[in-house]
């Protein structure tokens, strides 16, 4: 009997044995084997032991419309190091810029405006010019979130602007005294945090605050579980250095969300333990704070440092560092200050520029 006359559950079994490197070669034997060994089905397990091939500690697939096998092949380059440095905007005054990534659009904020930028379908290079402008602010916007209906941001002039993606509408939300330094939303839920030591909880319909919570100190992060709980669980703990506070907070499942911030740490926190503790942490080699991470939702953490414009990838079985890039040079430095990541570039906003690392197969190798 011939491989392909077996049943395919059979031979999704006996291919689940083999690394991306047999498989790659087991391809080569003739066309109908390369035509099912293509199929996603096949590299799903291996996928989910690379870094940022979208598929999630949970099995959720980020990226359907990309061939895992592709994906897989691009992980090598994230894992190695092997990527192309671009800069696809500069400006001339020094700005404390916030990126997010829809997709093919790329949204960037420079003082009171938020443009959305097109890129290119095969590059992913950036359109010159934003194909639309969100502005409103009498202040520069501070942090701004995405939903699949809103931009919502929020600004130095302590008041929060909801705007519609599809069209003509825009809600105030006012209640801060100072400025709104984060923001998160989901589900039609909106929590803010201020310079003027509280948080507050919005609805994206009505314009008066659901419920505020008194802190004890500047906000600087917040982030919404994925389970929309709202009672107040629990604290990760006060016992940290003066100074320490922490700059980004990203869930990465319902129980588990990463934080950094001055400390110069990574950290892990699991909330099924009692009481929650740090079961991972990950320090940044050049006592640098931390400005902002992401994660890929598996084994992947990118952070953007003080100094330098420096970012890291890091692989969470790995207690080290697995790649850095320098972004500025040694003349001119500049905070890492919001970083995001599709499958195959990564997005990076300095203070001046907006640069790029392209992960893609076989680009041009730059360090």
């Amino acid at each position: 009997m011939q491989l392909l006359q077996l049943p395919e559950d059979v031979l999704y079994h006996i291919l689940s044995f083999l690394d991306h490197t047999s498989l790659c070669r087991l391809c080569l034997v003739c066309k109908n084997l390369n035509g099912f060994i293509n199929r996603d089905a096949v590299w799903r397990k291996v996928a989910k032991q690379f870094l940022n091939t979208g598929i999630t500690w949970n099995g959720t697939d980020r990226y359907p419309h990309i061939p895992l096998k592709e994906r897989v092949r691009t992980a090598q380059n994230w894992f190695h190091g092997v990527c192309k440095k671009l800069v696809l905007l500069r400006w001339k005054i020094r700005l404390l810029p916030w990126l997010q990534l829809d997709r093919d659009l790329l949204f960037l904020s420079q003082a009171a405006h938020i443009g959305a930028y097109r890129l290119h379908q095969g590059s992913k290079r950036l359109q010159q010019r934003p194909s639309e402008i969100f502005s409103g602010h009498d202040g520069d916007v501070c942090r701004f979130v995405l939903t699949v209906s809103h931009l919502i941001s929020g600004g130095s002039d302590g008041r929060i602007l909801v705007q519609s993606r599809r069209r003509d509408f825009s809600l105030w939300l006012s209640g801060h005294s100072q400025e709104v330094n984060c923001l998160d939303s989901k589900d039609g839920l909106i929590i803010s945090g201020s310079r003027d030591r509280t948080a507050r909880i919005w609805s994206v319909a009505s314009s008066t605050p659901r419920a505020t919570i008194p802190m004890f100190d500047r906000v600087w992060s917040v982030a919404i579980s994925p389970t929309l709980r709202s009672a107040c669980v629990c604290s990760l703990g006060s016992e940290f250095r003066r100074g320490a506070g922490v700059l980004d907070i990203v869930f990465e499942s319902p129980f588990q969300l990463l934080t950094c911030g001055h400390d110069t740490f990574i950290r892990l926190w699991d909330l099924r333990l009692s009481p929650q503790e740090c079961v991972m942490k990950w320090e940044e080699p050049h006592d640098s704070a931390l400005y902002c991470i992401q994660t890929d939702g598996n084994h992947m953490i990118a952070s953007g440092s003080s100094y330098y414009g420096v970012v890291r990838l890091w692989d969470k079985r790995q207690h080290e560092c697995l790649q850095f890039f320098q972004l500025c040079s040694d003349a001119v430095s500049s905070p890492v200050y919001c970083l995001r990541f599709s499958s195959s570039h990564l997005y990076a906003a300095l203070a001046t520029a907006l640069h790029s690392l392209d992960f893609k197969p076989n680009p041009a190798i730059i360090r």
